[in-house]
């Protein structure tokens, strides 16, 4: 990979090398202390449904990897959502259906149904539970500061469970986040870039929304792990507060980590590069100069200053952080002052 003169530079003692499983707490070694099978699902069992218990009603999104619609549990007459999978990896369904039964039950994560196919095509189709909402992005407009510590605090509760068992999302962002503001309910959705977390293992970089990658991501450090949902979420966080669509939105992904430096500066860019001998490419090192950080406090204005508030600011300083083992773990966020409100009506 080609680089610039913000890579890994200097004397190698500068900054020990550390490993993402030193920083990780309580999720360090999940699927290392459980048996081999609780993490491999190369060739996951699957129980198959049968496809006439659904009736498909009609069409509600579609996405890279699947086509989803709203459908009706023909035995109870009960909606549900039906996820029709389009032609990928055999290993990736199994990866997908065996997450998401571990997953079962947990709070905040949509439940899986069923999984049933199509007979001809052996197409695969997950069942899901049926969740009113309004797309997240319209209906957070109208939030308050309670409402929006509330559902934060309801999406680190579902990761922290997921981050418990071993598992990460990968795709947090405002689209994967179901809201009933009515019933004050929430769903995480969308499992199917999830998977399992092994120490020094190595991941593909090319998961999560681009607005929403983390920087690991797009240095392509393959060491990344549970942190990466985290980033993500701090994304979505600080979308919340500051009444914005996209905090960070790049053209492409060169850009999106340019657009980051213009917020986070490149000192601790730097620092980050040298702590684990990583380089930038080429490209993202064209386009950014020398730049300090910017305060949070920046981007809070007439529109939105109901929103903050100096604790809110300071959980998402420790969410959106370069490096991957300097975020706040989900569990230390949910202790966080910015949550004594929700704490105290639980």
């Amino acid at each position: 990979m080609e680089s610039n003169q913000m890579g890994a530079t200097g004397d190698k003692n500068d900054f020990p090398m550390v490993t993402g499983s030193e920083f990780l707490g309580p999720y360090k070694d999940v699927c290392a202390v459980r048996p081999q099978n609780y993490s491999y699902y190369a060739k996951h069992d699957i129980e198959w449904g049968d496809l006439n218990n659904y009736e498909i009603n009609h069409k509600l999104g579609r996405g890279k990897y699947s086509e989803v619609y709203q459908g009706c549990n023909n035995f109870n007459n009960e909606k549900c959502v039906i996820k029709i999978l389009k032609p990928v990896r055999t290993e990736k369904i199994y990866r997908e259906t065996k997450i998401l039964q571990v997953l079962y039950g947990g709070p905040n994560i949509v439940r899986m149904y069923d999984v049933v196919r199509e007979e001809s095509s052996k197409t695969p189709c997950l069942i899901f539970e049926y969740i009113p909402n309004i797309e997240t992005k319209q209906i957070t407009r109208t939030f308050n500061h309670l409402d929006i510590r509330l559902y934060i605090y309801k999406i680190l509760e579902a990761l922290d469970y997921a981050h418990s068992h071993g598992i990460m999302h990968r795709d947090i962002k405002p689209l994967n986040i179901v809201i009933n503001h009515e019933e004050r309910d929430l769903r995480v959705i969308d499992w199917g870039l999830a998977d399992f977390y092994k120490p020094d293992a190595e991941y593909n970089v090319r998961v999560a929304s681009r607005y929403y990658k983390g920087p690991e991501l797009l240095v392509e450090d393959r060491k990344y792990h549970y942190s990466l949902d985290i980033w993500s979420l701090g994304c979505t966080f600080a979308g919340m507060l500051f009444d914005i669509d996209t905090f960070f939105k790049g053209s492409d992904n060169y850009d999106q980590m340019a657009r980051i430096v213009r917020v986070m500066g490149t000192d601790d860019l730097k620092e980050y590069l040298r702590r684990y001998k990583l380089n930038l490419p080429k490209q993202i090192g064209k386009l950014i100069k020398p730049t300090e950080k910017t305060p949070f406090e920046a981007f809070i204005n007439n529109r939105n200053q109901h929103r903050s508030s100096p604790e809110a600011l300071d959980l998402l300083s420790k969410m959106l952080v370069y490096d991957k083992n300097e975020r706040i773990t989900c569990r230390d966020a949910m202790k966080h002052e910015y949550f004594a409100p929700i704490r105290k009506l639980a």
